[in-house]
């Protein structure tokens, strides 16, 4: 699927709704702050949430004093609701509207990678392998990345869309063997309407040296 494909049904789906009508809305990101602090992040750390769209981790993390933070997400309409909610503290953020498959980090390196449930929806090899690339690249030496999936017993599609489901050894495969897992956790999200929906949540390490392009 190409990036104007993959954009589309999320535009609509951020113009349409607000975001607490939405599945994955999470007023508090407890999971995905508890991994960044096993992470030894500091406010100095450089954090990127990739699909960050209108999350609210962006809110926790200026909160927290983070200096350098860094939200992309495919859609221009999602990142605008983040800013109108943050208001003047959007201008302490980065924002990049790009598809992460087609994303240059062009030489930034961050700390922190995180993403709570984009790279589910990347059911193609070539696009699993374009996202890794990415995260490869642009994780410094030491670095972690936090990736966040529907479980094995999670929804089989999100907002009408198929996914595809991991638990913490097939992620780990994915990835490969530029990280090393360091902990995994199974969270149960609630939607808005109550209902259930299994994650996993997994930690790695980078541990090789970056190759120069």
């Amino acid at each position: 699927m190409n990036a104007a494909s993959r954009q589309a049904p999320w535009e609509k789906v951020y113009a349409s709704k607000r975001e607490n009508e939405l599945s994955w809305f999470q007023e508090n990101p407890a999971p995905s702050l508890d991994l960044i602090a096993k992470a030894a992040a500091t406010a100095a750390s450089s954090v990127i949430d990739v699909g960050g769209g209108a999350s609210r981790l962006v809110d926790a993390l200026i909160e927290h004093g983070f200096r350098d933070v860094t939200v992309l997400d495919l859609s221009d309409a999602a990142l605008m609701a983040a800013k109108a909610r943050l208001g003047s503290r959007a201008d302490q953020v980065q924002w990049v509207v790009a598809d992460v498959t087609e994303w240059e980090p062009q030489g930034l390196a961050y700390d922190i990678w995180h993403d709570r449930a984009a790279f589910h929806f990347l059911t193609e090899e070539r696009d699993r392998m374009a996202y890794v690339a990415r995260l490869i690249e642009a994780v410094k030496p030491g670095g972690h990345a936090i990736i966040a999936t529907f479980a094995p017993d999670g929804p089989e599609r999100c907002s009408g869309l198929p996914v595809a489901r991991y638990d913490a050894e097939s992620l780990r495969r994915v990835v490969g063997d530029t990280f090393e897992l360091i902990e995994t956790l199974r969270h149960e999200h609630r939607t808005p309407w109550g209902s259930e929906q299994h994650f996993q949540f997994s930690l790695f390490r980078r541990v090789s040296v970056r190759s120069d392009r």
